[in-house]
């Protein structure tokens, strides 16, 4: 057990940090950092693109709408000028069939 022994103390002996060792895990804790930041970024970005998305599609159909509307309005004001051009037309054709019914009798 002496070999066994020896080789197990130097296994577990103490030995210093190899000087690139620190630098190593900054750089690494750095990279972690910054790939947290990406992240983040980019999930703000899609949230944001979301967002704006959904306004845009919201002021479509909005805009849509109120077109429609427009559209509507306008067409009731053309239907209604054609019904008083018609209820005039169809009065001097009242009056006219009054003053033939009036001249042949």
């Amino acid at each position: 057990m002496g070999d066994f022994e020896r080789e197990l103390r130097q296994a577990l002996a103490r030995r210093p940090a190899p000087p690139s060792l620190k630098r190593k895990l900054m750089e690494q804790r750095g990279r972690q950092r910054t790939e947290r930041l990406h992240i983040r970024r980019v999930v703000w970005e899609r949230l944001a693109a979301g967002l704006v998305l959904a306004g845009a599609v919201g002021g479509a159909y909005t805009w849509h709408d109120r077109e429609e509307r427009r559209k509507g309005e306008a067409a009731r004001e053309q239907v209604m000028t054609a019904l008083r051009i018609t209820n005039r037309a169809l009065n001097q054709v009242k009056i006219q069939l009054a003053e033939h019914d009036r001249n042949t009798q």
